[in-house]
């Protein structure tokens, strides 16, 4: 068995690469937001792309099928809670935010507005110990890390948006906290299940039905889109999501909330700006992004350093 701080690197590092499927993702369902005119429909194509994959995922993993018995055990005998079979809510809101605010501010003002409720979100969320590790203690390290991360956001809005424009950039910051919990609530579902497929498809059930019911309100009110896209590539944001989602659920039982959380930070920033520079929604690139993009990845290696918890109890 790998030494512990090597099997920490490598989940900080698969972290990351997770995180630039985020920013693919973001890029990917905006793009088809934009196409179609309709951020709930498009939401709603890139989750129920994703639970299709998880069914055929289930039907040819004996695990995962085994995985579903054993998650139903788990909350009968009440070791796993009720509220875990809903993880996938934060990823309905992401991927509906994706469709809705991203093609406004560009997918590197979105992704920095995620980082703040990320990073808070992590810090919180591991202190309070309703992760599959339990209980971490903010260190000196990672509380300054989480500092940084949440500078690196006040930079690039405040030189970035007009006043009319704050307001919006806040959505994603609450979307953010959702996405580590969704982490989270993956890596318990995970634990007592024994399979990543099962947290995987129990993820993209839930939220696939909550955006499947909110496009078809949205099509009652503004009617069916008139055009679609020819770019097949629009179409895969559920697939992407699929990876990510597997990916996190495994890895948080080494890396915690905190450090998966800015770990994936750092490669959605990096992925943000690249997609800004070659395929942007909005804006381009600007100044502030790239600061902000330094700033955050400070924070990452910085939360990731060993230091000693502040306090215990």
């Amino acid at each position: 068995m790998a030494h512990p701080k090597v099997q920490l690197a490598a989940a900080l590092v698969g972290s990351g690469l997770a995180g630039v499927l985020v920013a693919l993702q973001s890029r990917v369902t905006g793009g088809l937001s934009k196409e179609i005119g309709n951020g709930f429909v498009a939401a709603a194509i890139a989750f129920s792309g994703g639970l299709i994959v998880m069914c055929l995922a289930l039907l040819v993993s004996r695990r995962g099928r085994r995985g579903l018995a054993l998650m139903r055990t788990q909350v009968a005998a009440g070791k796993l809670p009720v509220w875990a079979m809903f993880g996938g809510v934060g990823g309905a809101l992401f991927v509906l935010n994706q469709g809705l605010i991203a093609p406004i501010t560009g997918v590197a003002l979105f992704t920095v507005g995620i980082v703040a409720g990320q990073v808070s979100g992590g810090l919180i969320l591991d202190r309070l110990g309703l992760g599959p590790s339990g209980r971490i203690y903010a260190s000196p390290t990672r509380l300054v890390g989480a500092g940084l991360a949440i500078v690196a956001v006040g930079v690039t809005v405040a030189a970035s948006f007009d006043g009319g424009l704050v307001l919006l950039v806040l959505v994603p910051v609450f979307v953010g906290v959702g996405v580590a919990a969704q982490s989270m609530v993956n890596g318990l579902v995970r634990a007592a299940a024994e399979s990543a497929v099962t947290a995987t498809f129990m993820n993209f059930l839930v939220g696939a039905v909550l955006l499947v019911a909110a496009a078809a309100v949205s099509v009652l009110v503004s009617g069916w889109p008139s055009g679609w896209p020819t770019q097949f590539w629009l179409y895969g944001g559920g697939v992407i999501g699929v990876i990510f989602i597997a990916v996190a659920s495994v890895l948080v039982r080494r890396a915690g909330v905190l450090l998966l959380s800015m770990s994936n930070v750092a490669g959605q920033l990096v992925a943000a700006v690249a997609f800004e520079i070659g395929f942007p929604l909005a804006g381009g690139l600007t100044p502030a992004l790239v600061a902000g993009t330094a700033i955050a990845l400070v924070a990452v290696v910085t939360a990731a350093f060993p230091s000693k918890p502040l306090k215990r109890g």
